[in-house]
């Protein structure tokens, strides 16, 4: 079992940054591909980024590349996304998860933790 944390998030004029932590329980972290997604009001949660287990391999949404930023540290249990040049339409409940090997293949994540909010005013 793995749970995840995430905070970071919180109220950010436009062209601002933030960064979002999740930390993850448990001793098999670094197995664990581990992702971001996120929830805008009204809509369904989308992708945002992910990073394989050892760092190596990086995927980022189009509507973020260029601007966000994932990272981990395995030695902390912990993955970061830091968020720069953030615009109103960042604005969602970010998520973290993670996903086993056998689940990564499939673009299934196993685990998610609550979320926290990313709001972008203008």
């Amino acid at each position: 079992q793995v749970q995840l944390v995430e905070s970071g998030g919180g109220l950010v004029q436009a062209g601002g940054s933030l960064r979002l932590s999740c930390a993850a329980s448990g001793r098999t972290f670094s197995s664990y591909t581990m992702g971001w997604y996120r929830r805008a009001p009204g809509k369904e949660r989308d992708f945002v980024s992910a990073i394989t287990w050892s760092g190596s391999n990086t995927y980022y949404a189009d509507s973020v590349k260029g601007r966000f930023t994932i990272s981990r540290d395995n030695a902390k249990n912990t993955v970061y996304l830091q968020m720069n040049t953030l615009k109103p339409e960042d604005t969602a409940v970010y998520y973290c998860a993670a996903a086993l090997p056998s689940s990564w293949i499939h673009g299934d994540y196993d685990y998610w933790g609550q979320g926290t909010q990313v709001t972008v005013s203008s």
